[in-house]
Parts: C-alpha cells; sequence; structure tokens
C-alpha cells in the first residue's frame, strides 16, 4: 500500500496536467459542429496511453465516434482487466452561468471546474495515473477503451462491442462513469435504471381558432396536453402507468436533508411518491415532463392552441425491461386521451436498466482496494440515472466481473453549470484503481 501510495502522489502532478489538456478540447458530440474537437479528443486520448508503452488504435463504428482501445499484455498467468472511459462530453448550457469558462481548468477552493472535468476525463485521468503509478510493471494485463459518444446513447457501441469483442475481452471490467456515496465513503453502483424517452403530440383543433368565440365548449390542445401529463402520477406522487416493475433498494439511508440540499428542492415542496428514498430513486420508476412546445407567453395570442407537445422522459427500473416500459407508457397516453383529443405518441431513444450481482472474488478485490483508499468500508448503491451500455457490456461479455465505478460525488453537478471534480477524492479514486490492479493480480 505505501509504494503504491508514493507511486500515486509521484505520477499526479502529470496526470493532472494531462486531464486539463483534456479539458481544454471541447468534445461535445451532441454539437455536429464540434466533430473535429471530437476526433482531437480521441487523438489526444491516444497519445497518453501510447505514450506509456501501450499499442493504441483509435476505431469507429459506420458513422460513429472515435474510440480509443489501447492494449498491454498480461503477465504470463495473469487475468486482463478492462479500463472503460469517455472522452465525450456534453454541451455547456449558458456559458454565462458558468463561474469560469467552463473549457478552461479552473481550481476554487478544494474542486477542479470545468466540462469534463469529473464526467468523464477524470475517468480517463484515474485509468492514468494507475498506469502510471506501475511504469513498465503493471502486475496484469490491461485494456483501455475509452468511448467518444457516450454522452448521446452510445449509438454505435453494441457494434463496437461486437466488431472489437477479441480486442476488448477481459475476465474483469472497470467502467468509470458513476460516482461515490458521498465525499469520504466509496461506492460500487449495483444497480441503475434505464431510460425510455416519448414524445407525445395532443390536438384538438385543425387550425387556431379566437378564445372569445369559441373557448368554453372548445378544448384547447395545451390545457388538454396538461391534463393528459397529470395522469402519468397518482394524487402521492407514485408513477400510475399500469405494467411497469418496481422493487426494494439496498438498505441504505439517505437522510431527507441531505437529498433536499443536494438537490436543491425548495423549503416548501413536498417530497413525491411513497417508500423509502432510496427505494423511490433507485428501484422504482419515474416520468418527468422534460419539455413542452407551445406559443411562449411572450408570443401568445388570443386563441385556443390547435396542438401541442412535450418530451416525456420515463426512468425504467432495473429488472424491467425498457422495450415493454416504452409500449407500457405509449399505451397509456393514447388511453388517457381528455375529452376524445388526438393523441399521438413518438417512441424516442431507449435504453435498458441492470443490476449486477456483485459478488465474487473481482468485486472483493474492488471492497479491498476501496477500503484501504478511504480507511472505510464501501456501501453498494444505486443509481437512478442510466448508463445503459452496462447492459451491452453484460450481454457481450457474461463471464466477466463488471465493477461501476467513478470520480463523482453528490456535488459534482455532472452535466450541469460548475461541473468540479473533488481533488482529494480523485487522488483516492486513482490509489484505489492501482490497488484494485494488483489485488487482482495476487488472486491469479
Amino acid at each position: 500500500m505505501s509504494d503504491l501510495s508514493a507511486a500515486i502522489d509521484r505520477v499526479l502532478p502529470s496526470v493532472r496536467a494531462d486531464l486539463e489538456d483534456l479539458i481544454r478540447i471541447p468534445s461535445v458530440s451532441y454539437e455536429p459542429a464540434r466533430a473535429a474537437d471530437v476526433q482531437r479528443s480521441a487523438e489526444a486520448t491516444a497519445a497518453l496511453f501510447e505514450a506509456e508503452g501501450f499499442t493504441v488504435k483509435i476505431v469507429r463504428a459506420g458513422e460513429g465516434a472515435p474510440a480509443v482501445i489501447a492494449k498491454k499484455a498480461a503477465p504470463a498467468g495473469k487475468p486482463t482487466v478492462l479500463l472503460y472511459a469517455h472522452h465525450d462530453v456534453q454541451p455547456t448550457g449558458p456559458v454565462e452561468q458558468w463561474t469560469s469558462d467552463p473549457f478552461e481548468p479552473t481550481e476554487r477552493g478544494d474542486r477542479l471546474y470545468g466540462r469534463g472535468a469529473a464526467d468523464d476525463k477524470a475517468g480517463i485521468a484515474a485509468h492514468l495515473a494507475a498506469v502510471r503509478a506501475f511504469g513498465n510493471d503493471l502486475p496484469v494485463g490491461v485494456t483501455v477503451f475509452v468511448e467518444g459518444e457516450e454522452e448521446i446513447g452510445s449509438p454505435t457501441l453494441l457494434q463496437l462491442l461486437d466488431e472489437y469483442s477479441d480486442d476488448l475481452a477481459a475476465d474483469a471490467i472497470v467502467i468509470a462513469d458513476s460516482g461515490n456515496w458521498d465525499v469520504g465513503r466509496p461506492a460500487l453502483t449495483v444497480s441503475l435504471r434505464g431510460l425510455v424517452e416519448a414524445y407525445v403530440e395532443v390536438r384538438t383543433l385543425d387550425h387556431a381558432v379566437h378564445s372569445g368565440l369559441f373557448g368554453g365548449p372548445i378544448p384547447d390542445a395545451l390545457s388538454t396536453l396538461c391534463r393528459l401529463l397529470a395522469t402519468l402520477h397518482d394524487d402521492k406522487g407514485d408513477v400510475a402507468v399500469d405494467g411497469l416493475h418496481a422493487s426494494r433498494a439496498a438498505d441504505v439511508e439517505y437522510p431527507e436533508d441531505r437529498l433536499r440540499a443536494e438537490s436543491s428542492v425548495l423549503d416548501s415542496v413536498r417530497l413525491t411518491g411513497s417508500g423509502s428514498l432510496v427505494d423511490r430513486l433507485w428501484t422504482r420508476p419515474a416520468i418527468a415532463v422534460l419539455g413542452i412546445d407551445a406559443p411562449t407567453v411572450a408570443e401568445a395570442s388570443n386563441t385556443l392552441v390547435p396542438v401541442a407537445r412535450a418530451k416525456v422522459s420515463l426512468r425504467v427500473a432495473p429488472g424491467d425491461d425498457a422495450i415493454k416500459a416504452s409500449a407500457a407508457l405509449k399505451e397509456h397516453l393514447e388511453n388517457h386521451a381528455p375529452w376524445g383529443a388526438q393523441v399521438t405518441v413518438t417512441e424516442g431513444q431507449n435504453g435498458q436498466p441492470c443490476s449486477v450481482n456483485a459478488r465474487g472474488a473481482g468485486y472483493e478485490a474492488a471492497r479491498s482496494a476501496f477500503k484501504t483508499a478511504w480507511g472505510v468500508d464501501p456501501i453498494d448503491m444505486g443509481m437512478g440515472g442510466s448508463i445503459p451500455f452496462i447492459a451491452e457490456f453484460q450481454q457481450t461479455f457474461p463471464q466477466a466481473s463488471i465493477l461501476v465505478t467513478g470520480v463523482e460525488d453528490p456535488d459534482t453537478r455532472a452535466h450541469g453549470i460548475d461541473e468540479g471534480l473533488h481533488l482529494a477524492e480523485f487522488t483516492k479514486v486513482c490509489l484505489a484503481e492501482a490497488l484494485l490492479l494488483q489485488n487482482l493480480a495476487n488472486q491469479a
């Protein structure tokens, strides 16, 4: 432990410099105009591991974004570990709301701020730190796989896994794209919800008409849409769509005051739903309305709106099937059309939920590494968000131990304004990953 800890301390300055260089590349996969930056990000990532003696190639499936595969063979009799991260990032949102330039890494207090500082260029940096700490004496075989389109739903990942399955085959897979329970308390993520998108259109009129002349007997589309969307929850706030699965989460206490602080919910707002907070967050479905197309307040005239649209997001509980859940949501919306309105539902992207049976030698190696790095036992936690590609890894490599880890903490603000990496926690993440590689080698 002391030797590895010293090695991590020694390599961290160079790793941090490399991380900052990656943050400066605006590799926003969602924006087609940034395609050259996504390519540049892949090339920069490839160069980092090529400098460590890895055999490296940049690959893509069809028109997909570039991914990096870097390999070092295992010593005789030792396992191979696949280290996953992604180099693409979310859009910044309103740049003027950031405290500092989102693509100029800036240290303030105990954090390094910038888009991708945590999600997920810090995942790349953690892999680099673990590799660099061992130098030319890696105790296991290591394959680094850095994807370039995770933030747009990994549309070609399954094709990449199929085409490069021989390159990516491993005994254990470390997916550095989740988080920890809190600053100072590590975690293994053992369940994640899936995701279903639906676009619902409500039409009540062929064209707009005067609200005074026809208002009363004639329903407008916007009021009708609001009434339809209100049927998605019961009076408690539980999801009211039939046919969706729900289960129980791990016995973990999540205090309400902590949830309120971390979510920024207003003091007067009551929490919705029933059951424990971790059940509601991790193992039950959740529905949110993410956007509505209708006239803006500034542009609204005294006419009845003929058509209105909404984007509905359904988080699918572990143990359910995203395709079945999508069909259930579509059926509910179509069957609850108020006042005979025309309702059209278009299905969007979906991703499967997953659960991990975190038992066996690989998971014990991870728990031991976490305990040594943090000085406390890790917990098994769920994640309300979605990483659909984990189910694809499970499908492609059913014999591998899949370890879902990450650098984030409850105040990371991934995808949001002022995303930041907690630097002291990052040090522990790097040490834990190096210890994990050593532990896996010692088991062989």
